[in-house]
């Protein structure tokens, strides 16, 4: 029997979802190629225009989990419709904001509306399609949460160019118009309804926990890791979070279910997609403001190099997706993570203020060849190892991490790089800013090759579940055909 719900628009359902998620994680990194735009336009510093990245990837961190329950008491529709109106508001918001607080707040308000439409779409196209076609869709799916990102500092940069940073919301409100249209359509219920007791405690903690997590990690870059304003939210947060777990594990029904790291596979994924999101969200900091501020492109030239590796992505997605499906994930896995790590090798190695473009372009089209072959077998596998009811807890709970890790690949690499750049300058006083700013990226990059080791270490890890155990937990019916 098949966990299939069937629907008669599955893959227009699935292209809605997709779409209104692209549109918000292009959001978490459109404005890293505006940044200094915007700390002209408002006379702000770089640790205050970082928030606008970091507030946006805090704001999901603390909505995600609780998207969990959301969807136990929300319809499908309901959620969708609500997420992409919500990230509409936000997005026109922050289009037309006058000050930094009124463009911070539509962030902020854009991130509520997606930090709904992700997890709901994970939930959705996990039971909309057959598990063997699985590998095809997450790998569609699996683009979507890397080349949002990805893109967001290549499309930002010829919008910038051409129009101003405020159409990148202007741009993104429109989509969202078309989109809410589309899903009051074709979007149709596929969850269950429960309605469980809503633990205001659990919520309280997960809020703390992962608002000061971030918080404390975002203020590394300004403050230094042993300040008051570093240690002490990292301190609540972390003790925020073991609480929220004891309390989710001694509850009947928890509002996030953490048994889903009692499945080693999911666990293994999970750690595969966090450290994949914190290099790509590391490198796509660090890269804008090295072509701007040391090899001296334009914004507009700047995310055109960047443009090739994301032409990487979007071509290898679906073909990794077929593959999964044909020799499973391990060796997949174990590829990507070994050319991740040759990518950032080649940028650690080269950056310098003289690097030629080619050697930009041809690391970054390697980082994310590898980067695509990682991400789609750690999500699918990892999801694919859980029963059909646990989907929307193991949905919540990676896309969380999702955003941990990219809230710290943010901030861990603005403070390494300041750090590298004072290091940097101490022994060369003479040195142009140019050469300052690309000794710290190049600092930067020695973490994040070390991270992709890690990654390479978790990947030999890897195993398909079998199709025994999948059975055996998974619920064996399908729901008839829904209008």
């Amino acid at each position: 029997m098949s966990t299939q719900i069937q629907v008669k628009n599955p893959k227009i359902m699935a292209g809605i979802l997709m779409l209104g998620a692209f549109i918000g994680l292009f959001g978490e990194t459109a404005l890293n190629m505006a940044l200094t735009n915007v700390m002209e336009q408002y006379s702000i510093t770089a640790p205050t225009a970082q928030w606008l990245t970091t507030g946006y990837l805090l704001t999901l961190a603390i909505l995600v989990p609780i998207s969990a329950l959301l969807m136990k008491w929300f319809s499908t529709r309901q959620l969708v419709i609500g997420g992409l109106v919500i990230s509409m508001a936000g997005a026109v918001l922050a289009a037309a904001s006058p000050n930094f607080a009124i463009l911070e707040l539509g962030r902020i308000v854009q991130a509520m509306g997606t930090g709904i439409i992700m997890p709901v779409m994970v939930s959705v196209l996990l039971v909309i399609f057959p598990i063997h076609k699985r590998g095809v869709v997450m790998g569609i799916m699996g683009l979507v949460i890397t080349l949002g990102p990805a893109l967001g500092p290549t499309l930002s940069g010829v919008v910038i160019s051409t129009l101003g940073w405020n159409y990148i919301f202007w741009i993104s409100a429109a989509f969202y118009v078309i989109l809410t249209l589309a899903a009051v359509a074709k979007i149709v219920n596929v969850g269950e309804i429960t309605k469980p007791k809503i633990d205001v405690l659990s919520i309280v903690l997960s809020t703390v926990g992962f608002g000061g997590l971030i918080y404390g990690l975002a203020s590394m870059a300004g403050a230094g890791i042993s300040s008051p304003v570093v240690l002490g939210p990292l301190l609540v947060g972390i003790v925020a979070l073991v609480l929220f777990g004891i309390r989710q594990n001694s509850m009947d029904k928890p509002m996030v279910n953490l048994s889903v790291f009692k499945f080693p596979m999911f666990s293994i994924g999970t750690a595969l997609m966090f450290l994949s999101i914190l290099v790509i969200l590391s490198t796509g900091i660090l890269l804008p403001m090295y072509l701007k501020g040391s090899l001296l492109f334009s914004a507009a030239v700047a995310g055109l190099l960047l443009l090739p590796g994301n032409a990487v992505n979007v071509i290898m997605s679906p073909i990794v997706g077929a593959l999964f499906d044909k020799i499973g994930p391990k060796k997949l896995a174990v590829t990507g993570s070994i050319i991740v790590l040759i990518g950032n090798i080649i940028f650690a190695a080269t950056i310098s203020a003289t690097t030629p473009a080619w050697l930009i372009i041809v690391p970054f089209m390697i980082l994310f060849f590898g980067l695509t072959m990682v991400t789609i077998p750690a999500q699918t596998n990892g999801l694919n190892a859980l029963p059909r009811e646990l989907y929307g807890d193991g949905s919540a709970a990676m896309n969380t991490l999702n955003q941990v890790a990219g809230a710290a690949g943010t901030a861990i690499a603005i403070t390494l790089l300041t750090a590298g750049q004072t290091s940097f300058a101490a022994g060369t006083p003479d040195a142009s800013q140019g050469e300052v700013l690309a000794a710290g990226v190049k600092y930067t990059f020695y973490f994040v090759s070390g991270i992709s080791v890690v990654a390479l270490i978790c990947s030999f890890f890897m195993k398909k579940p079998s199709e025994a155990k999948a059975k055996s937990t998974a619920a064996a019916t399908t729901a008839p055909v829904r209008e």
